[in-house]
């Protein structure tokens, strides 16, 4: 009952220790800097949504003053104050609010909101990016994995071909070449196997550095890759991408910010209106100790004033006119970056689809062709222990069915990435 119950417990921890592909994902967007960056730059765009805001409302300051100063004065002067000391405090407020410049404020408060939108979009696509990293990662070292298991049978059936050999050696049922045949095939399949070893130690601290974590980190996976359907045509897919897919949406938002701009280089050219009002009051006291001078001399002063500034540039050297057009021509630019990047989503996206179709294909035709090399080595194995095939012709159906297992491990894999790249042309990636 114990053994029992510490293989249950001992089974619990091997399966807790799994590292599943979605847990990779949130590992992986945690401590990612170039996340972090990203969604802290979005939240900086959302911020500055405010600004736009800020152009329509007035400005107001208040200021206040304080002034203690001394003076000593000799002179036979009627008119001297002779020593004194004077204090002046006060305060004021001051209002400025503009009331038109040339539609500048309606085009900043749009312009900021396209830009939140656009960090929203540069986010949302770094990060698609790096998901699709990381799940390349994780399934590369499924498939190294794996490999490595098709490397170990393969290494324990020459094994077991080997000592075969040796008895039937001994036992004078078997030449030498035989022997020495099944050598230099275990020989291969060991080196083989040290090899593929080595590669998933790197495939694991590849994804470890991603992840950002210690390449050093152990990690324990599940040995398969499952390939999801695809139930949507062609155009389906097409349109889901023109609508959600983040790299287009960044094209379309440059485009948006740089119409925002052009517009905004217009305004220079426009008069501009604004209110000015302001209040102060002062305190001042002198103390004086010349004679002919009695108490303490105390000055006080209120003033306001209201106004309206009308202003309208007629030259600047020129430098509005090249704003003006400098803002065209990026307007221009981002129209044609936005017309290539509409193109190449739709050549990507019609590329993936006919790829994952034959990738389909292809994994269905190579599950047939290991179903037969494992059958014909099993059959020539068993023609092998009676002696009616040679070493040879059992290595040759050794070898085909390594071939065998190992190009459907890649079709696999390679459908999977075409799949997952699929998921992120139509914006379909799970990023939170």
């Amino acid at each position: 009952m114990v053994v029992v119950l510490l293989i249950l417990l001992s089974a619990s921890a091997n399966g807790q220790d799994i590292l599943t592909l979605e847990e990779a994902i949130k590992i992986g967007l945690e401590n990612n800097f170039n996340i972090q960056i990203a969604r802290n730059s979005a939240k900086i765009s959302s911020n500055n949504k405010g600004k736009g805001i800020a152009g329509f409302l007035p400005t107001l300051d208040v200021s206040g003053n304080y002034q203690l100063s001394n003076a000593e004065e000799e002179s036979n002067s009627n008119f001297s104050y002779g020593n004194t000391e004077t204090t002046n405090w006060g305060g004021s407020i001051s209002l400025n609010w503009t009331l038109f410049d040339g539609f500048k404020m309606f085009i900043d408060r749009k312009k900021f909101n396209e830009l939140a939108r656009l960090g929203e979009y540069r986010a949302r696509n770094i990060i698609e990016n790096n998901v699709v990293a990381i799940s390349k990662s994780y399934f590369n070292l499924v498939r190294q994995e794996q490999l490595v298991d098709v490397a170990r049978d393969s290494k324990d059936v020459s094994r077991t071909r080997l000592n075969k050999a040796k008895v039937r050696k001994e036992l004078g049922g078997a030449s030498s070449t035989d022997y020495l045949n099944a050598q230099v095939a275990y020989n291969s399949d060991q080196s083989s196997l040290l090899n593929q070893e080595l590669q998933v130690t790197i495939a694991r601290e590849q994804l470890n550095l991603i992840l950002g974590r210690d390449p050093n980190t152990p990690v324990s996976i599940s040995k398969s890759i499952s390939v999801p359907q695809l139930d949507l045509e062609i155009d389906d897919i097409q349109r889901l991408a023109n609508d959600r897919n983040s790299g287009l949406m960044v094209a379309y938002q440059n485009k948006a910010v740089a119409d925002r701009n052009l517009h905004g280089a217009i305004s220079p050219f426009l008069p501009r209106l604004s209110l000015n009002a302001s209040y102060g009051y002062s305190d001042r006291t002198l103390a004086v100790d010349g004679a002919g001078f009695g108490d303490d001399i105390f000055t006080e002063s209120k003033n306001a004033s209201v106004g309206l500034l009308l202003s309208f540039n007629l030259f600047n050297g020129g430098m509005s006119k090249i704003d003006l057009q400098n803002a065209r021509l990026e307007a221009r630019n981002q129209g044609l970056a936005l017309q290539d990047a509409h193109n190449q989503l739709t050549g990507t996206v019609q590329q993936s689809y006919e790829t994952f179709i034959k990738q389909q294909q292809l994994v269905e035709l190579e599950e047939q062709n290991l179903i037969a090399a494992r059958q014909n080595l099993e059959l020539i194995q068993d023609r092998y222990l009676i002696g009616a095939a040679g070493s040879l012709e059992f290595r040759d159906a050794q070898v085909s069915l390594i071939r065998a297992q190992t190009a459907l491990i890649a079709a696999r894999f390679q459908a999977r990435i075409t799949r997952l790249e699929i998921s992120r042309l139509i914006g379909d990636l799970e990023i939170e």
